[in-house]
This record gives structure tokens, C-alpha cells and sequence, in this order.
């Protein structure tokens, strides 16, 4: 007798998995990032990746860029790892960097280019708060901009 193969749409009946099993089977930015490079229109193969590392002077092995490309890295590439990724992907290595950053290190990007130091501090104390924090002070926050315009009325 065979297994009936599982149904995803039963989801009354399908255990839950947890958030953390949850947030690490998500977490595969640098794998993605391979396998796009070898998805996409050129279809570049496992080995010109790492022929293309090995020219730019960062060596890494067909076999490695297939790890990579199966999220079965389980340790952070070195730094000189990336370099040989960027290479062989043909990205810019701060793309990399931010890719493997996100899928080992749990890494959350933000970008607040543009704004000044002071805004900076604030907004890094802000992401270190519970969310219940965040929301009080969101509201405080707002409560004063709601303030300035009835002010300015």
C-alpha cells in the first residue's frame, strides 16, 4: 500500500512548524543569490562560477558553489570566500556580503543612507525594542506631529 503524498492545503491537519524552524528554512539569501546566477537567462553553470573565482585570485569549487546553491553551508563563508562568491557570481561583493550576512548572522537590513547620525541612533535604539515599546513610542511620536498641526492652524 502506498502513502498518499501530503497535502498542502490541509492545514487544519498539517502540524504547525515553529517560528524559528519557520525563519531559517526562509533565511537562504546567498543560496538564492546562486541559484538565480544559475537559473537566469544564462544558465551559468556551478563550474564557470568557480572558474570565474579562480581568475579573480579567490579559488572555490564547483562543489562549493552547489553547497551554496542548496543552502548546505552550514558555517559563514570567510571573508575570502565572499570575494570568490562575488566573483564567481559576478556581483557586486557588498550584494554578497549582505546576502550571506542575512542567512548566517540573522542580519536584518536596513538602510538609512541620506539621514544624519542623530537619526541613526534613534532608529538603532527603536529596532532594539519590543514591539509592544516600539508601538508606545510610535504613538508619542505621532501624538506630537498630530500637535504641531493643530499648532499651526
Amino acid at each position: 500500500m502506498e502513502a498518499s503524498a501530503p497535502n498542502p492545503t490541509r492545514d487544519s491537519t498539517s502540524p504547525e512548524l515553529p517560528d524559528n524552524l519557520v525563519r531559517d528554512m526562509d533565511r537562504d539569501d546567498l543560496s538564492r543569490l546562486v541559484r538565480d546566477v544559475n537559473d537566469d537567462g544564462r544558465g551559468v553553470s556551478y563550474q564557470q562560477m568557480a572558474d570565474r573565482a579562480e581568475a579573480a585570485g579567490s579559488p572555490l569549487s564547483k562543489p562549493y558553489f552547489q553547497k551554496l546553491a542548496t543552502n548546505s553551508v552550514t558555517t559563514a563563508p570567510s571573508p575570502e570566500r565572499l570575494r570568490g562568491v562575488a566573483a564567481g557570481l559576478e556581483k557586486p561583493l557588498s550584494i554578497v556580503k549582505r546576502a550571506a550576512a542575512i542567512q548566517y548572522l540573522e542580519y536584518e537590513a536596513t538602510e538609512l543612507a541620506g539621514y544624519d547620525e542623530d537619526v541613526r541612533v534613534i532608529v538603532a535604539h527603536l529596532a532594539g525594542m519590543e514591539k509592544s515599546e516600539r508601538r508606545r513610542w510610535q504613538a508619542m511620536i505621532e501624538a506630537d506631529e498630530r500637535a504641531k498641526r493643530s499648532d499651526d492652524e
